[in-house]
């Protein structure tokens, strides 16, 4: 890594270490009003940077982009109006008081497939929780975070951040990354992406969360709602083109059921290929028995005139059946596009053991889904198979991410002890803080203190914090100015580009492995 980019490293995780300590101080109030001011500038550009992102990546669809660009600003802070991180709780009854103290500086990997609604997602989480953020965009979609970064931080600082609390970087490379996650001022990082970077994070001996690839497994048996079924898979599993990592995968159907709701999805705008087509589109995706990642985020038509496959106008899905569940069958495995495997079997006992075998190619901790009214069948697929989430009659692409859901919306899915992860549960505001806990003698003749209305925060909303005296990368471009904060390797540096290259090849590649 050169000096300049060992100088902006450097810089930038001062200025985030201090805003983080002072943010620290914040009382309930200015942190909502930072919250809610974030959020608003977030949902206002939520269209905009939907077409940016698509433009800019090629992956995905506009109008769903924007749909998720909202669910992350707006609907991520409203779902957690009532929730406080910041207020010590009080529990008499157990003569507990417990303090809450943020993690510090995040340090935050996003992905090309979700780019910007992802960036929505962790900064929020880390503003409720009243920490700084640092955001490493995937060089696939770096204009766009880069933008979107400095609105959220312009709005932060506004509304009375400390100046800081939201960076971005601007130019990334593997070994500017490399060294954020290691400093010592790095407090965790959360990491989205693929398995190459979330593995990357864990080695870098800084507190991460990570997680483990997808390859969802989804089950309709006979007693399913069949038309509704047809309806939200196809739904699911063509939204946004299927980049969302909990898009449905394998549909695993049984005989007594499939030809009906296979008539279903074809009128929901599925395409079932026959035999030859299933053959053509095997070969066309998988050359050489490796995933050709330009088919990631492409629409169904587009695919299949790559595969050179006859297609309606309406086509939104491909279903391409399969024999088996094994990892010879290529399309067994993650197809992060409007793809699905189709697996036909005997009995919902047999669709069981079918999950199981398309999870043990990857997925494991990940996700599944299930369409049915036996709520004994719900139950032994869920305890069968190695998945932390389970949702049942509904798509899963925003079932098990939490927004269609009550579990909690989020776009960082942890796939805990089966998916090799550190965090179990979809990444909430809670991960992102701790709790100090004052406990007080249990003998009931020691008495409690009485800690009503007491506050050990200094910060009100009015009490704005001076800026960073040295910004490494503030809106207003001292840096510019400043003989110690040029700006990292030039974009146009061919080993720069290499590095891009490559952080996008493996990325890409790893995600699809299966």
């Amino acid at each position: 890594m050169s000096e300049t980019s060992v100088e902006a490293a450097a810089a930038m995780m001062g200025r985030a270490s201090w805003a983080s300590r002072a943010f620290a101080e914040y009382r309930k109030d200015a942190v909502d009003r930072i919250v809610h001011a974030v959020a608003s500038a977030a949902e206002s550009h939520a269209g905009e940077y939907a077409e940016w992102a698509v433009r800019e990546t090629g992956f995905g669809v506009a109008e769903h982009k924007k749909i998720k660009n909202i669910a992350c600003s707006r609907g991520i802070a409203d779902g957690y109006r009532e929730h406080d991180y910041v207020t010590p709780r009080i529990d008499a009854g157990a003569k507990l008081v417990a303090v809450p103290r943020p993690a510090g500086v995040v340090f935050a990997l996003t992905p090309s497939t979700n780019p910007v609604c992802t960036l929505y997602f962790k900064v929020l989480l880390a503003l409720m929780t009243r920490n700084a953020i640092v955001i490493s965009p995937h060089p696939a979609a770096r204009e766009v975070c880069v933008a979107a970064a400095r609105t959220l931080a312009e709005a932060a600082r506004a509304a009375g951040a400390p100046d800081g609390v939201i960076q971005v970087i601007e130019q990334p490379s593997i070994p500017l990354v490399e060294a954020l996650m290691a400093d010592e001022r790095t407090n965790v990082v959360v990491a989205t992406g693929g398995s190459a970077m979330v593995r990357a994070a864990y080695r870098s001996g800084t507190p991460a969360l990570g997680v483990g690839p997808a390859n969802v497994p989804v089950l309709v048996d006979a007693t399913a709602d069949l038309p509704a079924a047809a309806k939200r898979i196809v739904e699911s599993k063509s939204f946004d083109n299927s980049v969302l990592c909990t898009n449905e995968s394998v549909l695993i159907v049984e005989d007594s059921c499939a030809d009906r709701l296979l008539t279903l999805m074809t009128s929901e705008g599925a395409h079932l290929l026959d035999d030859a087509d299933t053959g053509r589109l095997r070969a066309a995706m998988f050359p050489g028995g490796s995933f050709d990642t330009r088919f990631v985020g492409r629409d169904a038509r587009w695919i299949a005139g790559q595969a050179g496959i006859r297609v309606g106008a309406n086509c939104r899905v491909l279903v391409a059946p399969i024999e088996l569940a094994m990892p010879e069958e290529p399309l067994a495995r993650e197809k992060l596009c409007p793809v699905l495997g189709l697996l036909r079997v005997p009995s919902a006992h047999r669709g069981i053991a079918a999950a199981k075998a398309v999870l043990r190619i990857t997925g494991a901790g990940h996700s599944a889904a299930i369409h049915s009214t036996d709520p004994a069948t719900i139950l032994d697929y869920s305890a069968a198979l190695p998945v932390l989430r389970v949702s049942v009659n509904v798509g899963n692409s925003l079932g098990s991410s939490g927004f269609e859901t009550n579990l909690a919306p989020s776009m960082t899915i942890g796939t805990g002890f089966p998916g090799r992860s550190s965090a179990g549960a979809n990444l909430a505001p809670e991960h992102l803080v701790n709790w100090s806990n004052i406990a007080y003698n249990a003998d009931s003749t020691v008495p409690f203190g009485d800690f009503t209305g007491l506050d050990p925060w200094r910060r009100s909303p009015e009490g704005a914090v001076p800026p960073y005296p040295h910004a490494s990368n503030a809106l207003d471009s001292p840096r510019r100015s400043h003989p110690s904060h040029r700006p990292p390797v030039a974009e146009g540096d061919t080993a720069f580009r290499e590095q891009l290259r490559r952080l996008i090849v493996e990325e890409l590649a790893q995600i699809m492995k299966g």
